[in-house]
C-alpha cells in the first residue's frame, strides 16, 4: 500500500471498529451474560497472540470453552465436537459472535479490520522465512484466507494465502475481502479445521 492508502486504512479501521462496537455492544452484552450464566466463569477470554512485526498482544474473545480449557484435553487444538466447548460457546463459534470483542483490538491499533488472523507464538516459531512475511502487516478480523476456506484449510495453504495477501495488499482488495466476509459468516463454513485443515505439525487449530 502507498502512504495515503495506509492512512485511509487506519481511518477506516477506527471508524469501522467504533461503529462495530456500537452496533455489537448489545449482542456482546447479552452473549456475555449467557456465557457467564452457563458456568459462572469469566465472559471474556484473553490470549496472547503475535501481531505486526512479531509484537505480542492480548486478543479478546467471548469465552466459548470451559475455564482453563487450554490446560486440559488437546490443549490449543480445537475441533467440532470438542467436549470442552460449552453449549453457548458452540453457538457463538458457529456465528463468529465470539470474535466481536476484537473490534476493541482494532480500535486501539493492535489489529486491523482486514489482515491475517493472529496466531500463537509456538506456531510463529515454526514459520519459514517466507511465511514470516505474514507478520509484515497487522493481523485482522478477517482476511484473504478467511474468505477462502478459513480453518478448514491445511495450515501451509492458509499461510500461503496470507502471504499472497501481504504481497498484493491494496485498499480495493481490503474492501473486497470485507464484502465477501459477510457471505462467509452467513454460511458458517470453515469454522473448524476438520480432518484436513488446521495446524498439522503439532496439534490442530487454536483455541
Amino acid at each position: 500500500m502507498s502512504g495515503w492508502q495506509e492512512v485511509v486504512t487506519r481511518a477506516v479501521d477506527i471508524t469501522g471498529a467504533s461503529v462495530g462496537l456500537a452496533i455489537a455492544a448489545p449482542i456482546i452484552g447479552v452473549s456475555a451474560f449467557l456465557v457467564k450464566r452457563e458456568d459462572a466463569g469469566p465472559a471474556l477470554f484473553r490470549q496472547q497472540r503475535v501481531g505486526k512485526d512479531g509484537a505480542p498482544f492480548d486478543v479478546l474473545k467471548l469465552r466459548t470453552m470451559i475455564v482453563n480449557a487450554v490446560s486440559q484435553g488437546a490443549g490449543f487444538a480445537v475441533d467440532e465436537g470438542d467436549s470442552r466447548i460449552t453449549k453457548m460457546g458452540a453457538r457463538l463459534r458457529r456465528t463468529s459472535i465470539d470474535e466481536l470483542p476484537q473490534f476493541w483490538n482494532v480500535l486501539v491499533g493492535e489489529m486491523s479490520l482486514v489482515g491475517p488472523r493472529p496466531t500463537l507464538q509456538y506456531q510463529v516459531d515454526k514459520y519459514t522465512d517466507r511465511q514470516r512475511r505474514r507478520l509484515e502487516v497487522k493481523p485482522g478480523l478477517t482476511g484473504w484466507a478467511q474468505i477462502n476456506g478459513r480453518a478448514g484449510l491445511p495450515w501451509d495453504e492458509r499461510i500461503e494465502l496470507d502471504v499472497w495477501y501481504v504481497e498484493h495488499r491494496t485498499f480495493r482488495l481490503d474492501l473486497e475481502i470485507m464484502f465477501r466476509t459477510v457471505g462467509v459468516l452467513f454460511s458458517g463454513s470453515g469454522t473448524y479445521k476438520g480432518q484436513a485443515g488446521g495446524w498439522q505439525p503439532t496439534d490442530g487449530g487454536s483455541v
